[in-house]
């Protein structure tokens, strides 16, 4: 696969399992999905309204699609390294502190994961027993995104702590002429 072109970041790829690249991509392409359904269904929202016909149902799909990319965003975002991550922290020290702080930091996202996941599913048993207006359909079809999202997290973040106890976390510092780093990576 050409990286220019690809979805996967190969930032960071020591960090990352090549047999997780594929659902990488097709996570970014999920929210990718939602985010252009989720535009779509405000703007349908906004025209059917000031035209004085509006589509109730319209709010449930945009709520819906708002949901899954938020927390179909912040999975994806876990492994890239882009979101409930202290970059700037870790970035700063090398050795041994760098170490720590990268591995405390990945611990608590985590643990972030595993109660997502936990409480997420509890929340989505529940849900069973409360309905969306006006399509009557159970508002466990929301509260599914949370645990899937917080098993995803969990995983990334177990990924990365595998992968940076046995690779290091640090980078390759990067020339900033050729964009390639100055040990020859």
């Amino acid at each position: 696969m050409d990286h220019e072109r690809a979805l996967v970041l190969p930032r960071q790829q020591k960090l990352k399992w090549r047999a997780l690249d594929r659902l990488e991509a097709i996570l970014m392409v999920l929210c990718g999905i939602t985010l252009a359904a989720f535009s779509l269904s405000v703007v349908l929202d906004i025209v059917t309204r000031t035209i004085g016909a509006p589509w109730l149902w319209l709010q449930e799909v945009t709520s819906t699609f708002f949901i899954y990319g938020v927390f179909i965003g912040a999975a994806v975002a876990t492994r890239r390294n882009d979101h409930l991550y202290l970059a700037a922290v870790g970035d700063s020290l090398t050795g041994r502190p760098r170490l720590a702080i990268e591995v405390a930091i990945r611990l608590v996202v985590f643990g972030v994961g595993l109660f997502l996941a936990w409480y997420g599913y509890l929340n989505f048993l529940r849900g069973f027993s409360s309905f969306r207006m006006p399509s009557m359909t159970p508002i466990a079809s929301l509260y599914a995104a949370i645990p899937i999202s917080g098993a995803l997290i969990a995983l990334f973040s177990v990924e990365q702590l595998v992968n940076g106890w046995k690779n290091g976390f640090e980078e390759p510092v990067e020339d900033e002429k050729t964009g390639t780093g100055l040990n020859g990576s």
